[in-house]
This record gives structure tokens, sequence and C-alpha cells, in this order.
């Protein structure tokens, strides 16, 4: 494993990539806030485990926002981009195709449960050696890492994008400002085309109404503002809600918990 931490944004050295008989590697990545990971893909699979500082991922048309001590999944051969929203303590993990836990072409957020936080701990800390009796250590953490990555619950952190240009970018300046009350007649306006268009044009490419996409788009978005320490109050303005306590029933009605102890930081 590679105790260093990368802190360029280019690809890892071809040594510390996955193998049939080294099938999980993990990297360490420290990275500044705004920080940008360009467009690309890898013959393994992925999972960005953060630590410290939240990340956006874009993939498949569609926008994910990974808060700490949360990671997401990334398959083989799939292009991402990633940003950091924050300065950033990441742990990439690499696995091999023929290992791979989590089948299908999409991209997960998952719960970290602590067994898999101290695996994933134990893995950065064993160096990249030959000794017989590290490697040994290293094949039997891994096995145990994916058995927890099989059973890792998802988590409704993405965001779908559309493919038309127009409500690309609609969708791009909402994300960038959750608060704005632009609306698609406002939209309208701006690229020619009736509100009653770009409307049948959203459901049938996002298939779902545009409501229904800004109210999961600022659910997601809360996540790093949560995870930074703003006060509940200070998101839900940011996001657009009326109250905060508006904000933390739509929360806790789409998650299941109140946002506070959705993102109660374990000890790590």
């Amino acid at each position: 494993m590679c105790q260093q931490p990368i802190t360029h944004t280019g690809s890892p050295p071809a040594s510390l990539s996955p193998t049939s008989q080294r099938p999980v590697r993990v990297v360490a990545r420290n990275l500044d806030a705004d920080e940008l990971l360009h467009t690309h893909s890898h013959d393994w699979c992925q999972v960005t485990y953060a630590l410290d500082g939240a990340v956006q991922v874009n993939a498949n048309h569609q926008t994910w926002f990974v808060p700490p001590l949360r990671a997401i999944w990334i398959p083989s051969h799939v292009e991402h981009q990633v940003r950091t929203l924050e300065r950033a303590q990441l742990r990439a993990i690499y696995v091999h195709s023929s290992v791979a836990p989590i089948i299908g072409g999409n991209c997960v957020v998952l719960e970290v449960s602590d067994l898999m936080r101290e695996l994933v701990r134990s893995l950065t800390a064993i160096e990249l050696s030959q000794d017989p009796q590290q490697l040994q250590r290293e094949t039997h953490l891994a096995v145990c890492l994916l058995d927890e990555l099989a059973h890792a619950a998802p988590l409704p952190l993405n965001v779908p994008m559309p493919r038309d240009s127009r409500l690309r970018s609609l969708c791009e300046h909402l994300i960038a400002h959750p608060a704005s009350n632009l609306s698609l007649q406002d939209f309208s306006k701006q690229v020619g085309a009736s509100e009653r268009t770009l409307a049948r044009l959203f459901q049938r490419e996002m298939q779902m109404s545009f409501g229904l996409w800004r109210q999961q788009m600022r659910l997601a978005r809360a996540a790093p503002l949560i995870a930074a320490g703003k006060p509940m109050a200070v998101v839900a303005s940011e996001l657009g809600y009326a109250s905060q306590s508006a904000f933390s029933a739509m929360f806790k009605k789409t998650f299941g918990q109140s946002p506070t102890r959705f993102f109660q930081m374990p000890s790590k």
C-alpha cells in the first residue's frame, strides 16, 4: 500500500494498480479545496473514501455529493470527474474487476461502517513490501474489505443530469446556487422555449418533474454543508428553504432520520 499522500491529480504509479495477485490497493490523496481531477477512467473499480472534506463526482450524466466518512463506488471503465468542495483527505481504494463486490455500471454513495473504516486504515498503513507476512496480512484485510463493501448501505446522494444542453445549463446553475428561485418559466424566457415544452423535456429526460429534481438536488447538496459544521438554520437558508424546520422535515422524510443524526461523525 502507498503511505505517501498524493497531492497532484495525475494517474497513480503503475506499481499501485490492482492485479489478480493483489486485487485491492489503497492510495492516500490530500487535495486542496476546489481542486479538479479531470475526466478519466480506470481499468479497475475504485472506491473514493473521504476521511475529511467533501467531494463532488460527475459521471454517467449524474452528480454525486460525498460527505466526510462516506465513500463512492465507481465501476471500472466509467468516465468520471472529481471536484473537492473543501480541503479533503481522501483514500482511493483500487479494486480489481475480477473481485468487484458491487455489480453494474452505476456509481453509488455508500455508508462506511466502523469495520470498513478500520480496514482501510490498516491497509493504508501497510507499506509496499514483498515481505510474505505483510502480503498475507494484506490479503486477509482485502477479503474483509470486499465483504464490507458488498454489504454497505447505499445513500441517495445522487442528482441526475440532463443531456439537453439547455436543461443542463439550468441544472448546473441551480447546483452552484441551490437557493436560487429560478423557475422553468423564468428560464423559458432565457432560452426561447415555452415552460410547457421544458417541463415535458425535463420529465422525459430525468423521469421526474423539475420540482422533484430540485428537491433531490437540494437534499444532496446539503451533505457538504452539514458535514462542514454549518448551523442547520444556515444550511436551510443556503438551500432555499423557508425555515430550518421545513428543511429538517423534508430531509427526515427522504432519509428516515434527522440531518444532525444522519451526518453525526463517528470517531476516526
